[in-house]
């Protein structure tokens, strides 16, 4: 189904029992962070989407933990389960009129299936716009400050629109944004980053500022098309009108040449000037660690416009599992068919929680040749933001990569230090604090799979230890018999 806006999806939550109201008091400044990091590490029926209704400071409620399970990461992109979003894309891959060479990309496939596609449409009026504020002020604005050591407050689910610079075409991420006063906020563009792109090509053309605008609370298909890793040009509302099987409601902003969400809750209009840094940071982030302060870019705010007694959304970063986790596990389970179109061998992956997205990935291959994991494990360094992943496990196609401990059974006792582990130097994800270096360093290759005689593995390969399938139908059968339930 495709969510009207943000406020059907929290009806839908609250209906399925997926939402706690909390109308106690509650501040932005850690209280909240506190509260939420201990909901989000629950299991089951205790984990819940919270809606804080009495925010110290603000008449705005604030929405957190909305994603936060597989559940309701579903329940958002409007499936029963994850993988429904795969198969969807694996039926258009089978179209006949999708060339070989078109189905290595995503936008090829999307606008080719005819109908699939539905293209944003543009509205002259819109409930983001339900309130117009010239003279902006971010005090009136929740911002959470969440870690201890953090910087500031931080704007923590943006939806940052810009424009490419030399194209014309848009561009959704999502960076937080530090807030530094009322008018001003860090734009915390890495630079691997499309938003950073757009960033130096603006001043690369001699521009000045480059004009952007952030949407706070959407519907939650455009929130997580915001964090899909997609290339750059290709519309991620495009994206999002395929995921909600409808068209993503845009109207143009008041004071910049930019369009967003129409049903946003919130929407900050501004700009970046291109010269101009300040000193950002430290962050509590997604890997547990604090990101440290560095220079980043600054956001102008021009204007806030906002509906009728906004919901303002957030959401919080830190150890793993938190809300985050599960947005990854999204895009895990949708980008596998176009994972598995490059790489044909690849029967699934996992991103493990407590790998944060890019320091682990566990891949089960059909094995039909010698050194075809190391292969693989190239092919994804050389892929996207996937050239992030620090360490890479190879297994066989029948290992459940989605159970980790079979996976390091099967590292702990298959692989040969000396012929089974890939040492190569190249980028890492801004964030990651262990190499001595910043941006790059040296990631690793592990060969669990079988070693053959191919491979200069001369001595017997042992089988596994299984039972026979009638044994273990006849226990089933008596389980119960046993004094079992």
């Amino acid at each position: 189904m495709a969510y009207k806006d943000l406020r059907e999806f929290i009806d839908v939550l609250e209906k399925k029992g997926l939402l706690k109201r909390i109308t106690a008091e509650v501040d932005p400044e850690l209280e909240i962070t506190e509260i939420t990091d201990r909901i989000s590490k629950k299991e089951g029926k205790e984990n819940v989407a919270l809606l804080f209704e009495n925010v110290k400071g603000s008449s705005m409620p604030v929405l957190m933990n909305a994603f936060g399970s597989y559940e309701r990461m579903a329940l958002a992109l409007g499936v029963e389960k994850l993988d429904d979003v795969a198969d969807e894309i694996r039926k258009l891959m089978r179209l006949p009129y999708i060339s070989l060479s078109h189905k290595m990309d995503l936008l090829s496939i999307i606008p080719l299936a005819k109908n699939a596609i539905n293209f944003p449409k543009y509205v002259s009026h819109a409930p983001c716009q339900e309130v117009v504020e010239m003279n902006p002020s971010l005090d009136d604005i929740p911002i959470l400050k969440c870690w201890p050591q953090d910087g500031g407050p931080f704007v923590t689910l943006p939806l940052v629109f810009t424009k490419n610079p030399a194209t014309d075409k848009r561009n959704v991420g999502m960076y937080r944004l530090q807030k530094y006063d009322s008018k001003t906020t860090g734009m915390h563009w890495h630079i691997h980053k499309n938003g950073a792109e757009n960033y130096r090509d603006a001043k690369a053309r001699g521009m000045n500022r480059l004009e952007a605008a952030v949407a706070i609370g959407t519907d939650p298909v455009l929130t997580y098309a915001a964090t899909a890793p997609l290339p750059r040009d290709i519309d991620e509302m495009v994206f999002a009108g395929f995921l909600r099987h409808k068209s993503v409601e845009m109207v143009k902003c008041k004071t910049v040449d930019i369009e967003v969400p129409a049903t946003s809750e919130i929407v900050l209009e501004g700009y970046v000037d291109v010269d101009e840094k300040r000193r950002e940071g430290p962050f509590g982030d997604h890997t547990g660690y604090y990101s440290l302060a560095d220079d980043y870019p600054v956001f102008h705010i021009t204007c806030i416009t906002h509906r009728k007694n906004p919901i303002y959304a957030a959401t919080v970063v830190g150890r793993p599992p938190m809300e985050d986790c599960y947005i990854a596990k999204a895009t895990e389970r949708i980008f596998l068919p176009l994972l598995q179109q490059m790489i044909p061998e690849i029967v699934d992956i996992n991103l493990p929680l407590t790998g944060v997205f890019h320091n682990c990935a566990m891949v089960s291959i059909k094995k039909s040749y010698p050194q075809q994991a190391k292969k693989v494990m190239q092919a994804i360094w050389g892929m996207g933001q996937m050239m992030f992943t620090k360490m890479i496990i190879v297994v066989d196609e029948h290992v459940d990569v989605q159970d980790e401990k079979e996976v390091w059974w099967r590292v702990f006792n298959n692989i040969d230090a000396r012929h089974d582990l890939v040492f190569v130097d190249g980028p890492l994800d801004v964030l990651d604090h262990s190499s001595p270096m910043p941006k790059w360093g040296t990631k690793l290759g592990i060969d669990a799979t079988k070693t053959w005689p191919e491979e200069g593995h001369t001595r017997e390969w042992p089988d596994e230890i299984t039972m026979t399938d009638e044994i273990k139908e006849r226990v089933t059968k008596r389980w119960k018999e046993f004094g079992f339930e």
